[in-house]
């Protein structure tokens, strides 16, 4: 693949930054070694190798979801400023 000074540009735009001309030469030419380099990926025999999207074995870590304290409504309406049908009261936001 090649890289052209549009693409340069773009990605500098994409990038905010300002190259020089020299150094858009020097990111074309980068660029385009980094592309051949991946491009040798696909020389790759992959056939029978299953896809994976990590490269170690991913388990959930997180802990069960347990409620402890249950419905206290009692409790939590005692220190509302105002309540109304166990529920809070809140002034209107808006007609």
């Amino acid at each position: 693949m090649t890289i052209t000074d549009e693409t340069i540009d773009y990605v500098g735009i994409l990038a905010k930054l300002e190259l020089s001309p020299e150094e858009k030469e020097q990111a074309k030419k980068d660029m385009s070694d980094m592309l051949d380099y991946v491009s040798k990926l696909n020389e790759l025999n992959t056939d029978g190798v299953e896809a994976m999207s990590h490269t170690f074995p991913y388990n959930n870590v997180f802990r069960e979801d347990v409620v402890v304290n249950g419905d206290d409504r009692e409790n939590m309406l005692k220190n509302a400023p105002e309540q109304k049908d166990g529920c809070y009261k809140v002034p209107k936001t808006f007609d």
